[in-house]
């Protein structure tokens, strides 16, 4: 009953254990994993297995406590205990601990590597905060059957309803291990039927848990841990654990890179395009200076004076278009308020303490329940009211952008556009999961207010998650959507004052001309450079992409 974490911290090797009681309170695992002072600590000394082997043994404690307090905790059941003969007990026996967490010096750990060990239907189903948060965020669930009975009802039903679930029904990152395949062995079917029945047993479990066949590894760990013990090579091939252990480093690892380079490529391809556009943009003015200068004949005074003249014509023109940017930055930045204050801590905050407030008065399941359904709604109205204000947003910075282009002849620009759609989709997912839980949970929910309660704590997690991240992204997006064009009036003054700096060293003397026009030609160079390396990064992000 006791979910288990796995892992290397260089602090030192121990169990830290949270209390059953914690259920109780109204704080999450993640805030308890921040407060070790909260857990029972236990040091293990990773050179005696006798003292590490009672250290292990406290996972397995349970104690005796009266029924009602196995009700309040969430790990009594009437209907349950009635099916397996358990009429009116006193006393109920209940796990001691909620969570534990493990430090263990293993070098795969010391690489980073975190196993979560779930202990079934039970813990799944009263912890909303394992199935709606940390399955969802694992690279990869292995899910265990035994190999004589296969895919068996509760099997099947915590398959469904939290595996699957935890995925967005996405097999990707998903493997089940066959174990106990040695007890499949018949000294009368000798070494065909025993490959025979493994087979059968693969492929009906593919096809019940509608899965890739190579998915299925069927492993016997019993004699994968004689053979490492042992060090017989003959009796870890029989174990067939190989090709599992292959899978998890080659399969899984390639899966953690494509979401870094996804990561990568949602974080930096608009900014390289965005950087390879403004110089491309840089290049072309210059070279088209170079070669208007190296056609004008500047022995003619006349001429030149007349290419100083609309050169001072294009400063002042510049210094309206900043008058005009500015106005437009202040228009922008109201309208940006206002998105950024849609989604504000403040008023999702206020719409979690009515709803919570709401939910203490409900004396049953069924009214916190209807509770969490209002407040679904109510959050999605506060992203509804943002759609607006998105919209706007959007039409604004299109129209400045395409100001600058028609009345300045400033070169297109396609400005990044904020979405609200991708948040108002996963907070649709959440309240879908948490259905999706209430009503598979294999403890009856509508007899356990805790739970409901937990998966309330858990679903406003994930919800208000989102919705940061929606508030950060809309301020991270106001304050860059107009930079690009900054920097075209930023490059648009530094040409002129070039060219006219450059205009009027070719008029006091003629005699440099041919060095001006080498000094433009040697700017070119450094544009060219820059251009071409953006392109190699943009060639890469896209073959990365592709693989």
């Amino acid at each position: 009953m006791c979910p288990t974490e796995i892992f290397y911290d260089p602090e030192g090797s121990y169990i830290r254990l949270l209390n059953i009681e914690s259920r109780l309170e109204d704080i999450s695992l993640m805030e308890y994993k921040q407060n070790p002072d909260r857990w029972t600590k236990i040091d293990l000394d990773c050179d005696s297995p006798t003292q590490m082997q009672e250290a292990f043994k406290e996972l397995v404690a349970s104690k005796e406590v009266d029924k009602e307090i196995a009700n309040k905790l969430g790990l009594w059941n009437e209907r349950e205990a009635a099916e397996q003969g358990i009429i009116n007990p006193e006393k109920v026996e209940i796990p001691c601990w909620r969570h534990a967490q493990i430090s263990f010096p293993h070098p795969l750990l010391k690489e980073g590597l975190s196993i979560l060990d779930t202990p079934g239907l039970n813990a799944l189903g009263t912890e909303p905060e394992l199935t709606l948060s940390m399955l969802p965020s694992a690279q990869a669930i292995i899910f265990v059957l035994a190999a004589d009975t296969g895919v068996t009802k509760s099997d099947l039903e915590m398959w469904k309803n939290h595996v699957c679930n935890s995925r967005g029904n996405n097999k990707q990152g998903l493997a089940v291990v066959m174990n106990k395949i040695d007890s499949m062995w018949d000294d009368l079917a000798g070494e065909g039927g025993y490959e025979d029945s493994i087979q059968k047993q693969i492929k009906t479990s593919a096809s019940i848990l509608k899965i890739s066949e190579h998915h299925i590894f069927p492993v016997s760990a019993k004699q994968a841990l004689l053979a490492k013990v042992k060090s017989d090579d003959d009796l870890l091939e029989k174990s067939r654990l190989a090709k599992l252990e292959n899978y998890l480093s080659t399969d899984i690892l390639d899966q953690r890179r494509n979401i870094l380079v996804e990561t990568v490529n949602k974080d930096i391809g608009f900014l390289v395009s965005e950087s390879f556009n403004f110089i491309k943009t840089k290049l072309i003015n210059a070279t088209e200076q170079l070669e208007e200068f190296k056609k004008v004949d500047f022995d003619n005074a006349e001429m030149t004076g007349k290419l100083m003249s609309e050169t001072r014509d294009r400063q002042n023109t510049y210094m309206a278009n900043v008058e005009n940017f500015q106005a437009s930055r202040k228009v922008f930045a109201v309208q940006a308020k206002m998105l950024i204050e849609s989604f504000a801590k403040e008023r999702i905050d206020s719409i979690v303490a009515a709803t919570k407030q709401d939910m203490s008065k409900s004396l049953t399941t069924y009214g916190m329940k209807q509770n969490i359904r209002k407040l679904f709604d109510d959050l999605r109205d506060l992203l509804q009211d943002s759609v607006d204000v998105t919209n706007e947003t959007r039409r604004l910075v299109k129209a400045i952008h395409l100001k600058f282009q028609n009345e300045h002849g400033f070169k297109p620009i396609e400005p990044q556009l904020f979405s609200i759609k991708e948040y108002q989709f996963e907070l649709e997912q959440v309240f879908e999961e948490g259905e999706l839980f209430r009503s598979s949970a294999k403890t009856t929910m509508t007899e356990q207010s805790i739970v409901v309660n937990k998966l309330y704590s858990t679903l406003i997690a994930k919800a208000s998650t989102i919705l940061q991240r929606a508030h950060n992204d809309a301020l991270s997006w106001s304050n860059g959507v107009l930079v690009p064009l900054m920097h075209q009036l930023k490059d648009h003054k530094k040409q002129i004052e070039s060219r006219l700096k450059m205009l009027r060293k070719i008029s006091e003397s003629k005699g440099e001309v041919s060095e001006s026009i080498a000094h433009l030609e040697a700017e070119l160079e450094p544009l060219k450079k820059q251009r071409s390396e953006l392109a190699m990064i943009i060639k890469a992000i896209h073959l990365n992409e592709k693989l």
